[in-house]
């Protein structure tokens, strides 16, 4: 498992020696999908926090991920989660609904940060401390714990979404452009839960290509 290979700590430590206490990570869940909210969560975690389970939330079974996700609610010092629906996607533009969301998941929890990490993306114009890690989520214990409450509470809403629209298969495919997707788009066209500004989607949809579940 990731967490016995990866000192997913050591970010965390290295900022409790800067006189930082309070440190957030904030990951994203569905920013690829055709379909379906975009959600963003943020965690601070406890220094005493049990990283045994806890890794980047694409390396974990579904099983392993609402295990983990369970332990992160019962013991973190906190957690927001927020989402922007594909309405707000199609207005506003991924990139910026993005980095709306995240900058909303941490200014949202229930107690300030003093330090915030996140997964690839910068989030402007936020008066708190923070750095951006390339593939945070794999290997900095905050930034996986947000991205395993991103994860699985996106993964709960498709499913609600599945018993309302089951001929689209968003069970399966959480919403990515798998070819079944496509195929179904191309039968039945979008539902009312897809971002019709996506290629492939909307009403002038072309072909699109397997993007693969990669949030």
């Amino acid at each position: 498992m990731a967490s016995l290979t990866i000192d997913l700590g050591r970010y965390e430590r290295g900022l409790r020696e800067q006189g930082f206490r309070r440190i957030a990570g904030v990951d994203e869940a569905g920013r690829g999908a055709l379909a379906g909210p975009m959600l963003a969560a943020a965690v601070i975690l406890p220094e005493d926090f049990d990283l045994d389970g806890i890794a980047d939330s694409k390396v974990l079974s579904a099983k392993a991920r609402e295990e983990a996700y369970a332990r992160i609610v019962e013991g973190a010092v906190c957690v927001s989660v927020r989402r922007a629906m594909p309405s707000r996607i199609d207005h506003r533009g991924l990139h910026r609904s993005n980095l709306w969301l995240l900058r909303r998941a941490v200014t949202t929890l229930a107690v300030e940060p003093d330090y915030v990490l996140t997964d690839g993306f910068p989030i402007l114009r936020l008066a708190i401390p923070r750095l951006s890690i390339k593939k945070g989520d794999a290997v900095t214990a905050s930034v996986a714990a947000a991205s395993i409450i991103a994860k699985v509470t996106r993964d709960r809403m498709m499913d609600r979404y599945h018993r309302r629209f089951p001929e689209y298969g968003f069970d399966r495919h959480r919403g990515y452009g798998t070819s079944e997707h496509f195929a179904v788009l191309e039968r039945l066209g979008p539902s009312p839960i897809h971002r019709l500004s996506f290629k492939g989607v909307g009403p002038d949809r072309e072909p699109g290509v397997d993007t693969g579940d990669d949030d």
